[in-house]
Order: C-alpha cells, then sequence, then structure tokens
C-alpha cells in the first residue's frame, strides 16, 4: 500500500471511530456511498475528488478537456479506495474519450447536455452507472427511456453552465414523480445542511453540489477568485445565456458579476464578434497557455492577468458558503441534520 493510500485507511478508521454517522439512501447503495451528496462536476482536479469520496460521498472529475482521460481516472483512483464519477459533456462526439475512461477502470459516468442514448450502452457494457443531468421532468423521461441509471434534476440557481429555467423546488419532485422508481440526485441552489435536507424531502435521493466545493482547501482555485466568493451575496452570481461563449457558444451559465459582464450589457449583449474586448488576450493559465476574453476559463492557481475579468462560476447558493474548509469537513457539516 502507498502512503496515500494508507493516509486514505487511516482517515476511515478515523471516522469510524469517531461515530461519523451514514444516511444512505437508494441511490448512495447504487452508487456505493455512505453519504447522499455529490461532487458537481467544475474541473479536473483528483485531490478534490479523492477527498470527497473519502469522506463517504461522491468525488467528481471533468473529462470533457483534459488532455490525457485515463491519467486523470487512474490519478483520482491512486487516491481513494472509494466509488468516483467523470463527467462528459455531450456537445461534440465523446465516445473515444469514454472509451479511455473506462478503460481505465472509471465506473461511474455523468453525462451533461446533448442526448446520453448513445453512450448508456457503453458505460453499462462496461458494467458502469450512467447519470445524466436535466431540467424539465420531459428531458428526464426521455433520459430513462435511453437507459439512464440516476437523474440529476439540476434547478437554474446552480453555477456554472445551467441548462434549465425552472427552480429547484418545483423541478426536483416533477422529475421525481415522472421518473419514479429511477432515483433522483437535486442540484441548484443548495449550499449547506438545511438545503440537504429540503431536496430529500421534495423525494431526491442525494445533493449535487459545486459552488459550497469551490472554497474547498483542496480546490486549487486562484486566491482573487476565493476572496470573491467568500464576500458574495446571494444576489451577485448572475446568469447569462451566451456571455462565456468563446469554444463553448449557446449555453446559459451563471457567474459572478464583473468587468466583462458590464461591458458586455453596457454594448448591449452583442453576439462574439461584435462585443467589446473580443479576442484580447486578457490572462495565461500557469501553463502560459492565454486567455481571451469571454472563454469560460475561471481562474485557478498560477493564472496570471486580469483576474476579475474572467469567468467566476457560482450559482445562488454563494452567500452560504462562508470560509474555506477541508473537503471532509464540508461534507460533515451538509449531512449534519440528516
Amino acid at each position: 500500500m502507498g502512503p496515500a493510500l494508507a493516509r486514505v485507511e487511516a482517515e476511515l478508521v478515523c471516522r469510524a471511530e469517531q461515530g461519523v454517522k451514514a444516511m444512505p439512501t437508494p441511490v448512495c447503495e447504487l452508487l456505493g456511498i455512505e453519504q447522499p451528496i455529490v461532487l458537481a462536476p467544475m474541473f479536473a482536479v483528483p485531490a478534490l475528488a479523492a477527498a470527497v469520496s473519502n469522506a463517504g460521498a461522491l468525488g467528481m472529475v471533468t473529462l470533457t478537456w483534459s488532455e490525457d482521460v485515463g491519467a486523470v481516472v487512474r490519478e483520482t483512483a491512486a487516491l481513494t479506495r472509494r466509488p468516483f464519477c467523470g463527467n462528459l459533456v455531450l456537445t461534440e462526439d465523446r465516445h473515444r474519450r469514454l472509451d479511455l475512461a473506462l478503460e481505465a477502470g472509471l465506473r461511474i459516468v455523468s453525462f451533461f447536455l446533448g442526448d446520453p442514448s448513445g453512450y448508456t450502452e457503453q458505460v453499462h457494457d462496461a458494467g458502469g452507472i450512467v447519470i445524466h443531468t436535466v431540467g424539465t421532468a420531459e428531458e428526464a423521461r426521455r433520459a430513462v427511456a435511453s437507459g439512464v441509471d440516476v437523474v440529476v434534476a439540476q434547478g437554474w440557481e446552480a453555477g456554472g453552465h445551467v441548462w434549465g429555467n425552472i427552480a429547484t423546488l418545483p423541478l426536483v419532485p416533477s422529475v421525481v414523480d415522472a421518473v419514479a422508481p429511477v432515483p433522483v440526485i437535486a442540484a441548484g441552489g443548495i449550499g449547506d445542511a438545511r438545503g440537504v435536507a429540503a431536496v430529500l424531502a421534495l423525494g431526491a435521493q442525494a445533493a449535487w453540489l459545486g459552488t459550497r466545493f469551490l472554497l474547498a482547501e483542496e480546490m486549487p482555485i486562484h486566491e482573487d477568485y476565493r476572496r470573491r466568493l467568500l464576500a458574495a451575496a446571494e444576489t451577485d452570481p448572475q446568469r447569462y445565456p451566451n456571455l462565456y461563449s468563446v469554444g463553448w457558444p449557446d449555453s446559459p451559465h451563471r457567474a459572478l458579476r464583473n468587468s466583462t459582464a458590464d461591458a458586455w450589457q453596457a454594448a448591449g449583449s452583442p453576439p462574439l464578434a461584435q462585443r467589446p474586448g473580443a479576442g484580447d488576450v486578457i490572462a495565461h493559465f500557469a501553463s502560459g497557455e492565454p486567455i481571451v476574453r469571454y472563454e469560460p476559463a475561471p481562474p485557478m492557481a498560477g493564472t496570471t492577468g486580469d483576474i476579475e475579468a474572467l469567468s467566476m462560476w457560482a450559482g445562488q447558493s454563494v452567500a452560504l458558503a462562508k470560509k474555506s474548509q477541508p473537503a471532509a469537513d464540508i461534507v460533515a457539516e451538509l449531512t449534519s441534520q440528516l
């Protein structure tokens, strides 16, 4: 056993000795987790995904843009013996990426946007589980008809890219009723233990959170981004129909208001080619790769340039995230009222 796994084993023993309670639901049993908490897909950060999984919840890594999909899966697996998920955005053909992830051992896959029907059999043939995000009850019915095992009902309060226009409170019970007995996970606007308890009362079997985990100590976001999140009110995240659209057009999203958004709106929210500053390089990744204005590229550790002008994803629950903490502490707080 390597040192990383040895630490994981010690952490699990410690949690057991401290009497950390599990609150399993049917979807927890299906996914092999103890707590009804799922890390929303945000970045390919194996350390964060593993920390969430080691806390008894379901960690997740994004695989859509990773240069080496298999390496991300293997790195995450090296940090945890618990289940974790990989996410793919179906804006174009992802069969090769899915093959690489499954070959590396991934067995829980979530899809966002697009039609999952061409991918469910591929995952099932590998012995895996398919999760798909929807924004309406009708989409949920179609997803289940295509073979999806678990449905995520994403309310419009969510941060980052947002598929639907319905708030979480009416959406979740509508989806639960539409696809029963298929399990439903609730997403959007959930930021603390009260929100988790609330969506379980609505019939969801787990809560899917992103914004709260942006402040996890294992999440390598830029410190300016972290400070903005900690200072934000619930009114600060705004939903934009097509603002950060370079490379990912026509996909609504929610992010903190900034100078890029203000300039775009002041100009009348024009299409990309007519926007103020379109094509300007405003920052660089740690690798030195440039970031142009209107690119959906949040500031991570090592990013340099006009940090404030970059896409800072956040949901309406942002004001409930009051401090940076280890991911395990966040999971414990989220499940403290169950």
